[in-house]
């Protein structure tokens, strides 16, 4: 009887591939053939997930925003913000996850900056980043509202997020340490419920 392949599955597992690959040597590494060997998988299996390489990269880069979402959504739940204070607190949390500068997110920060650099001449990646920056916008501004007085939470929703994901490029390059640009954060943070309360 033939062995029965999880269809999302194998999908997932492609994109994993993808993703170390991505890592490794940026996307211009990624071939078919390299994913199914990193996978494991046959040429055939690759093919029969996806029809094209640019389906197999939006599939991955949807899968690396789900990662970093699914993170980012345990920590808004392991300190939810029921005051002002535990909003700061909170909004520090989903900027710092989101900014990938700690040690242990370096690769998923060399991958997703693989694919921005990819979605700038790729209208179905740019499309994925979009949606996940408005994903990641709305969280930042229903934390500012919640907890600061500002008169334009989208505005200071956006410059956070501009903030944070420019950070993942400091540090990767070296300009600036994990703890560095951590600093940087929370000064913004500061200045943000400073404001408030001024």
């Amino acid at each position: 009887m033939p062995k029965q392949v999880d269809h999302e599955s194998r999908r997932r597992q492609i994109a994993e591939a993808v993703c170390q690959l991505a890592d490794e040597s940026g996307l211009e590494g990624v071939t078919l053939r390299d994913v199914a060997a990193r996978a494991q998988v046959s040429m055939g299996a690759v093919q029969r997930c996806f029809g094209t390489k640019e389906e197999m990269l939006v599939f991955a880069l949807g899968h690396v925003g789900e990662q970093v979402a699914g993170r980012l959504s345990a920590r808004l739940t392991a300190s939810p913000a029921q005051s002002a204070q535990s909003a700061r607190t909170a909004l520090g949390h989903a900027a710092s996850e989101v900014s990938l500068v700690q040690e242990e997110q370096r690769a998923e920060a060399r991958v997703w900056l693989a694919f921005a650099a990819q979605a700038a001449v790729s209208p179905s990646l740019a499309e994925i980043l979009r949606s996940n920056y408005a994903d990641l916008h709305k969280v930042f501004a229903q934390l500012i509202t919640e907890g600061c007085d500002t008169p334009d939470p989208e505005r200071a929703a956006r410059t956070l997020l501009a903030l944070a994901d420019g950070l993942t490029t400091h540090v990767l390059i070296g300009h600036l340490s994990p703890t560095a640009a951590l600093d940087v954060l929370d000064g913004h943070l500061n200045q943000l419920w400073n404001e408030r309360a001024s």
